[in-house]
């Protein structure tokens, strides 16, 4: 304390003097001495310093622009949130109530119905897909079990132009876009029919034709990606918006920041949407983080923020429509946080009763489950009734059963088929490594993979043992 004291009154000392050496007129002084122009030039420099020290103690300078006001009290510093929490936006109670009469879905009978069929088409698909996995049929899952009122409440009111970047559990937004069964099983088994190729790993689709980017396995690299393609959008004069769906996990990742700052300094037409849905894989939120969600997050930005209930599709559906209407009519970003919960295993390759007891599950399954209060709705609309209820799920299960067959006994692509689709115009070292006949280990890897389909056999070191009622055989892969 006392060296700063000491500073401020050496400071003071300093401006004193520094006034003192003021000309006490404006008359010419002959340049003799001490009035010389080297000086006189130090005088008017001490001068402008005097002046500048003034001008802060009148408050005239100019602020920093995030100065709303000067308080002398330290008891309105280190603040630790903004006050009350956020708002959770919410449309429907539990039993498919509408809770306020003005925001009754605005929407069709056949609309409504459309978006809860989508919700069962997803689930069956998930259920039965699920279970080819742990069959040995797929190689890799992810169910959306719990989180279908994200998708389809979203999905309902964007426009095709709208570009969409998914994480990895937005099926069901795919599916609203016209995305089909077969095409979502084709892709997790990486037949020749496959969105992308046999590259990637299952349920990570794309789709040129519905302005869906594939998902990538890194998480967050989505959402700058997002940021600078809604900045495109603007630049092309397009009324359009740009969408990135992401979990509580991704927002923990440093491309998480740096998307919301780009898009808030370059305004950029973006929908930042975020399912919080408890988990980021095995780690809860209240682990990963302290404050007030995600949505706190956004307002830092300066960026319109909203928070719904994940779990009801209306409320979903009446945010994201206000939500594209800024995000189209003003060209700035949005962040949206619906607040829902996994219902299922993070994968196939997660168990979550390891870090979740079953009572926690239960009691979102049976009181606020995302489904059941949609079905209520339509029912309660006299939309739907039990023997449409068994119909539908009848024939979401055909659908999925058929297009898993059909995917099943489609040809694979051929290893030559990876020099295509990665540059515009191929190098020459791979156009002379695609003439070069195929090694023998890549026939052998092949010949292999063709054998181990056929039933009863056995991989074992560098061959294939193929047994079956009808005759045993070695191949020895030369």
């Amino acid at each position: 304390m006392q060296r700063g004291s000491n500073g401020a009154q050496a400071q003071l000392r300093s401006c004193a003097a520094a006034a003192r050496r003021l000309p006490a007129s404006s008359a010419r002084v002959p340049e003799t001495g001490a009035n010389s122009a080297a000086n006189r030039k130090r005088m008017t420099r001490d001068r402008d310093t005097w002046k500048g020290r003034r001008a802060l103690s009148d408050g005239t300078s100019p602020k920093h622009p995030n100065i709303g006001r000067f308080s002398s009290k330290l008891d309105e510093q280190f603040i630790d949130n903004f006050g009350e929490p956020f708002v959770t936006f919410r449309v429907m109670d539990e039993h498919g109530g509408v809770l306020d009469p003005s925001l009754e879905p605005d929407v069709t009978q056949e609309d409504a119905v459309a978006m809860y069929r989508t919700m069962v088409q997803l689930n069956v698909m998930d259920s039965i897909l699920y279970e080819a996995q742990r069959q040995g049929r797929l190689s890799f899952y992810m169910t959306n079990y719990g989180e279908e009122a994200t998708h389809v409440g979203s999905a309902s009111v964007l426009s095709n132009d709208d570009v969409i970047y998914g994480q990895y559990r937005e099926a069901g937004v795919l599916l609203w876009r016209g995305f089909t069964v077969q095409q979502c099983i084709d892709q997790c088994v990486g037949n020749v029919d496959a969105s992308c190729k046999g590259r990637m790993m299952p349920v990570h689709y794309g789709s040129r034709a519905l302005n869906f980017h594939t998902i990538s396995s890194p998480l967050a690299t989505q959402l700058p990606q997002a940021a600078g393609a809604a900045y495109a959008l603007k630049t092309q004069g397009r009324d359009a918006c740009v969408v990135c769906y992401f979990g509580d996990g991704a927002a923990s990742e440093g491309d998480f920041h740096g998307a919301l700052n780009f898009a808030a300094t370059l305004e950029c037409p973006v929908i930042f949407f975020c399912r919080n849905n408890g988990y980021a894989i095995s780690t809860p939120i209240r682990e990963q983080y302290r404050g007030d969600g995600i949505a706190a997050r956004g307002v830092s930005y300066n960026i319109k923020t909203a928070r719904c209930d994940g779990n009801d599709t209306w409320a979903v559906h009446h945010v994201m429509k206000k939500a594209r209407e800024i995000a189209v009519r003003d060209k700035v970003p949005v962040l949206v946080e619906a607040m829902t919960y996994r219902g299922g295993h993070h994968s196939t390759s997660d168990d979550a009763s390891r870090y979740r007891g079953t009572d926690e599950l239960n009691s979102w399954t049976l009181s606020n489950n995302p489904l059941a209060r949609m079905r209520l709705f339509v029912e309660k609309k006299t939309w739907w009734n039990q023997e449409m209820e068994t119909e539908a799920r009848a024939e979401a299960r055909r659908v999925v059963l058929e297009s898993l067959e059909a995917a099943e006994g489609k040809k694979w692509l051929k290893v030559e088929d990876l020099f295509q689709d990665v540059y515009d115009q191929v190098p020459q070292h791979l156009q002379e490594q695609q003439v070069l006949p195929m090694s023998p280990h890549l026939r052998a890897s092949r010949m292999r993979a063709s054998l181990a389909r056929l039933p009863c056999a056995s991989v074992a070191g560098d061959g294939v043992a193929v047994i079956c009622s009808i005759h045993v055989c070695r191949w020895s892969g030369s």
